[in-house]
């Protein structure tokens, strides 16, 4: 029961990671490519969860690479607790900041209005859906987490 999709150190947790950092990182870049992002306290929020999130997903995806390049499985229980909660609290973090971007975005740029900038206003809204997909494999991840850790 513990070599199922996604476990640490297998090629699919390692897949799981890197999309992890690959969506934060693209969330960070297509926000900070703006010129007017700090205006906005969500928007730099979404740039520190989104960090927090490719630091996170890095350091995971590189022990999950050396795990595949020794052929040792990452099971132990103190290492899956520590997956299962610093999962679960970046998964949180990033939910937060781009709910409240995307809410921001929605408010300020549909229901307002006042998107003058039209071309800030799509590096906005795809930063908010990259922020969304890092959050959904994120939770993907948090959940094969703690069902392996029950499962041990």
């Amino acid at each position: 029961m513990r070599d199922f999709a996604g476990t640490p150190g297998t090629l699919t947790g390692l897949a799981l990671r890197l999309s992890q950092c690959i969506f934060a990182a693209g969330s960070i870049t297509a926000m900070t490519t703006t010129t007017r992002f700090f205006d906005f306290t969500a928007f730099c929020y979404l740039i520190a969860s989104m960090g927090l999130q490719v630091i996170w997903s890095f350091g995971l995806a590189l022990l999950d690479a050396y795990a595949l390049v020794k052929k040792k499985a990452l099971h132990n229980t103190v290492l899956l607790s520590l997956f299962v909660v610093g999962d679960w609290v970046t998964a949180i973090l990033s939910l937060a900041a781009a709910s409240a971007s995307a809410g921001i975005t929605v408010l300020y740029f549909h229901d307002l209005g006042n998107c003058g900038f039209v071309g800030e206003c799509q590096k906005y809204q795809m930063s908010v859906a990259l922020a969304f997909f890092s959050w959904i494999t994120i939770a993907v991840s948090s959940l094969i987490m703690l069902w392996l850790l029950a499962a041990g």
